[in-house]
């Protein structure tokens, strides 16, 4: 779930808080749900007169009060869920604007409308801004920025209009149809006033009276700042019927004990009500049983106060249940506030945290998905500061999955990249599996496997393929050379016999006359002992030791010049080396050093063949110049044995 979810208990919020508004009416309006009874007019008839029981003009106000609560309360609590809009782009909620304007009526409208047109502005103002930023980013001034309104926000403030003119004209005419009513109202107190002057019967007139308060009572509500007057005029004319009009005693009995009945029943509803769960479901009931008790004529006088304070005395206490709750439910509020920052607080942090790996974004995300689910069960925070928290708490969050969005994208190109540098490594690995350089192709495998780890991961469905492929070409040398090396210990026995028996067949060679054919025996012993292969690594030093000094002394024992004795030692120096893998390693140093002394011994013999053309010129000479002749001929003999050093070193690459 990401924060934009949180859309849908915010609607739900913003009905409960709905509450706080008519609060502290609720604290003056309802202290006195109806003022005693007013002093009754003495009667003046003959007959028995009906007393009257109309409400008085500070009952009609304090039920004026109760009925303006209860219509508040009767909005906010009735109001439609609204939809969640924070997904919607702006041609959407134009769109949707414009079928809540043709399909819904205007007066159930203000909820949705607000709405839109927070998401409308919140993501006009997203799109201003990038603009603005581009503005500033091709180098103008940010004071010369002006935005010109879309041709979405154009239609939009068009729709708004409309809704506006709409809401506008059906205020007008209700106000209208107040107007009317007040009149119609007024027309009912003509039709009390006319039955004073009627001659005919008792009963009819009465009759007609019970109509004209039910006609009184069937029309609707009238224009606020005319209700006490027009209650005022109506309750005079109503006690003038009553003082006036004369009701046979009988007629008036069965009347006011009606009255009575009607009442008592009315107190005890009243009562049962003390005994109701829910204080909101009580108090919305009360008020209906005040506007019955209006509606009831004049009771016995001796019961009137009675009556009046067992009624006063139910609303009371649920009076103080209604405040009761409300106090305890700002308490709640508070708390719930609190909460809710804390939770604000915890995803705030969690949006500071460095985050360099999906494990830690996964962590972190389960983390915040975690602290929504508990947003979820707090209840609703006071109004003033519900929406403020909630944006908090939803910023924070809609901040923290778009880093985590910004990561991954960057992260999938990573993997890209590192699943081209691993495909190379696997072209590499394929390449070199059937060598059989083995020292050479396994240092080279150990190279690209660490490589291969400091390589990061690559997209989850191309891991396992890749690996597998370079597993292989890597488990395929490697098995190879587990292969030849199984082998290898049994053939470098027999090596070291076979080089062990050379060694004893030189020991028993006796240097004869012939020269030149000593020479060819022995450089035969030096040719079949470097094909005899690898002997064991414990007994490699000692063998190849023990072979050099023996056919170095053979080679001393020929009657050979000092070039043919050097490069025969010199052979068997590079012989060892290649015995004891060391060629490779050693050889570049050799050739460079040759290559530095035949430098230099060119350069003595420059300076040598001008010393002697400068000494030839001088008496008594002879001496140095013989001198350098005798240098000139050692440095040729010298430059000729390191060319030949030279092509022995090319000769056993």
């Amino acid at each position: 779930m990401e924060a934009n979810e949180l859309n849908k208990e915010s609607q739900e919020e913003t009905r409960l808080n709905a509450t706080e508004q008519v609060d502290e009416s609720k604290k003056e309006e309802q202290k006195t749900p109806e003022a005693a009874p007013e002093k009754e007019a003495e009667p003046t008839a003959k007959h028995a007169e009906a007393e009257t029981n109309a409400p008085s003009e500070k009952q009609a106000s304090d039920e004026q009060a109760a009925n303006k609560v209860e219509a508040a309360e009767e909005v906010e609590t009735t109001a439609p869920t609204q939809e969640d809009y924070s997904n919607l782009d702006r041609e959407s909620l134009v769109a949707k604007f414009r079928q809540l304007l043709k399909e819904q009526p205007i007066s159930d409208l203000k909820p949705a409308v607000d709405t839109l047109r927070k998401v409308f502005d919140k993501a006009s103002e997203e799109i201003e801004n990038k603009a603005k930023a581009a503005f500033v980013a091709s180098g103008e001034p940010e004071e010369l920025f002006v935005h010109q309104p879309d041709n979405l926000q154009k239609e939009f403030s068009a729709l708004l209009f409309e809704y506006r003119s709409k809401r506008d004209s059906e205020r007008q005419s209700q106000e209208h149809e107040k107007e009317k009513n007040l009149a119609a109202k007024y027309e009912v107190i003509e039709g009390i006033k006319d039955l004073l002057n009627r001659q005919e019967s008792l009963n009819e007139t009465f009759q007609e009276f019970r109509d004209l308060q039910q006609r009184w009572r069937d029309i609707g509500p009238v224009p606020q700042g005319k209700l006490h007057d027009l209650w005022e005029t109506f309750h005079l004319h109503v006690e003038n019927f009553y003082n006036y009009i004369k009701i046979n005693n009988e007629l008036r009995d069965l009347d006011i004990k009606k009255n009575y009945e009607e009442k008592i029943a009315l107190c005890e509803k009243a009562e049962e009500l003390l005994l109701e769960d829910s204080a909101v479901k009580a108090f919305k009931a009360l008020q209906k049983l005040h506007d019955q008790w209006r509606e009831v004529g004049p009771v016995p006088r001796e019961k009137k106060e009675e009556l009046w304070e067992r009624f006063k005395a139910a609303t009371s206490k649920i009076n103080q249940r209604q405040q009761e709750h409300f106090e305890a439910l700002k308490n709640q509020l508070k708390k719930n506030l609190e909460a809710k920052i804390e939770l604000c607080e915890k995803a705030e942090a969690l949006l500071a945290e460095e985050l360099h790996s999906p494990k830690e974004w996964e962590e972190k995300s389960k983390q915040l998905i975690d602290l929504q689910q508990v947003w979820k069960t707090i209840g609703f925070a006071p109004k003033k500061d519900n929406n403020l928290v909630y944006e908090r708490f939803r910023k924070a969050c809609d901040s923290f999955f778009n880093s985590k969005r910004e990561f991954f994208k960057t992260y999938k190109d990573e993997q890209q990249n590192n699943l081209q540098l691993k495909t190379e490594l696997c072209i590499q690995a394929e390449a070199m599996k059937e060598s059989n350089d083995w020292k050479k192709t396994t240092d080279e495998y150990i190279r690209i496997q660490k490589k291969w780890k400091e390589i990061g991961p690559v997209p989850r469905k191309q891991s396992d393929i890749v690996w597998k492929r370079f597993r292989e070409a890597c488990d395929y040398f490697f098995n190879r050379k587990k292969d030849f090396f199984s082998h290898i210990d049994e053939e470098q026995d027999k090596n070291l016999e076979a080089k062990e028996a050379l060694i004893a067949e030189l020991t028993g060679f006796e240097i004869k006359e012939d020269n030149e054919k000593n020479f060819e025996i022995l450089q035969d012993f030096q040719r079949r002992w470097s094909n005899i292969g690898f002997v064991p690594l414990k007994e490699k030093e000692r063998i190849n030791q023990e072979f050099r000094n023996l056919i170095n002394q053979k080679f001393d024992h020929l009657n050979l010049d000092e070039v043919n004795k050097n490069l025969q030692k010199f052979r068997n120096k590079l012989e060892n080396w290649k015995a004891e893998d060391q060629f490779a390693e050693k050889i570049g140093q050799e050739r460079n050093r040759i290559m530095l002394k035949l430098k230099q011994l060119e350069n003595d013999l420059v300076v040598w063949e001008n010393n002697i053309g400068f000494f030839a010129k001088s008496k008594n000479s002879d001496a140095l110049v013989r001198d350098f002749q005798h240098k000139i001929e050692n440095g040729k003999r010298n430059m000729e044995l390191l060319n030949k050093k030279l092509d022995l070193i090319d000769e056993m690459l």
